[in-house]
């Protein structure tokens, strides 16, 4: 009878699935793929820290979830000092990343795994089972340190078997040059943008959406000024604050309704009820915008060279504008009325294929 357990157990198709807690973005692009999984025939089991597990848990309340250590990744106050601040995080991070590779290395023993995918997880990797990096920052932008970055980053990459990049390979594209590289590499993948949301029609509900994420206290510090100003706007709003707690809480205040965080269910219905949305310009929510036709103003994280970047290359591209966040006022929102988010071809992702790599053991 035990042999018979443990040949069953073995037959299960486990598969470690661990996004980066840097905001909600890795975690809310992983929906996709572990829901694709799920339909393949797999065993997802889920594993980050902080608010990104803690979202995955509420998605899927009956997938194993282990814990990671944290890499404990604060953004500085002032934008100006964005780049010392993660300077002086890289020892706790470079411990954080010992860790979780020995955690992992016991992982694939102890649940049998047959294959890995990491958004942004420099650790979560083994040269025993196929192993998977998503990205979309083939070059990472760090100012004038950003040749360095981009090294350090590849050299990451190449550990991995495959880097798949949810984004396309063509001239319209959403990344640009964080996502696209002269010289082409056998391990990377172009999978098309991942968003969990569908487009839906139904009556606008909201005047406007503002839908805050990221790290602390950038994510706080943005809240609170807009709580502020959201006194002079004139319409009907709902606040999603971004805040991942225990249980939903929903308050309404001067005609807006606020929420400190929704499922995907209930963010891709609000979404599509939306006229208007005001968000960071962080490349996850841009793919959930493109993908709902949405119409958006963008503010950048202060000093975060990614969301600057992906802003002005979007009001370059006609698609969306921006502000930043010292500058913001909601009398800038006018000015978004005149951009048009991209009509992009979408093609299927082929999940069968992509995931025949994990097949290989």
């Amino acid at each position: 009878m035990q042999n018979l357990l443990i040949k069953m157990s073995d037959s299960i198709h486990h598969l470690l699935v661990a996004p980066l807690n840097w905001g909600l973005g890795h975690a809310t692009r992983c929906i996709p793929i572990i829901r694709a999984l799920m339909s393949c025939g797999y065993t997802p089991i889920l594993a980050s820290d902080g608010q990104a597990l803690a979202l995955l848990k509420k998605e899927f309340p009956d997938l194993k979830a282990l814990e990671l250590p944290s890499y404990d990744v604060e953004y500085a106050r002032e934008g100006a000092d964005f780049k010392w601040k993660m300077i002086k995080n890289l020892p706790k991070m470079i411990d954080a990343i010992r860790l979780e590779k020995k955690l992992v290395c016991q992982w694939v023993k102890d649940y049998n795994l047959c294959g890995i995918i990491s958004d942004n997880r420099p650790g979560v990797f083994s040269k025993k089972i196929p192993s998977v990096f998503i990205t979309h920052q083939l070059r990472v932008l760090s100012g004038n340190t950003t040749w360095i970055s981009s090294k350090l980053h590849r050299h990451i990459i190449k550990k991995f078997e495959e880097c798949w990049v949810p984004d396309f390979d063509s001239a319209q594209n959403l990344s640009g040059k964080l996502g696209h590289l002269k010289k082409t590499d056998d391990k990377i993948r172009y999978i098309g943008p991942l968003s969990r949301f569908e487009k839906q029609s139904v009556p606008i509900e909201y005047d406007l959406m503002i839908l805050l994420s990221g790290p602390e206290p950038q994510r706080s510090i943005l809240e609170e000024r807009l709580r502020i100003q959201i006194r002079k706007y004139n319409g009907r709003v709902i606040f999603i604050c971004g805040s991942v707690e225990e249980k939903q809480k929903v308050n309404q205040i001067d005609g807006v309704t606020f929420y400190n965080f929704m499922t995907s269910e209930q963010l891709e219905k609000t979404l599509n009820q939306s006229a208007f949305v005001l968000a960071r310009s962080g490349y996850t929510t841009l793919m959930d915008l493109v993908k709902l036709e949405k119409k958006a103003f963008f503010i950048p994280t202060p000093g975060q060279y990614e969301q600057e970047y992906l802003a002005k290359k979007m009001r370059k591209n006609g698609w969306f504008m921006f502000a930043k966040q010292d500058d913001f006022r909601f009398a800038d929102l006018t000015q978004g009325q005149f951009f048009q988010p991209p009509k992009l071809v979408e093609e299927p992702v082929h999940w069968k294929n992509l995931f025949c790599l994990f097949e290989k053991r």
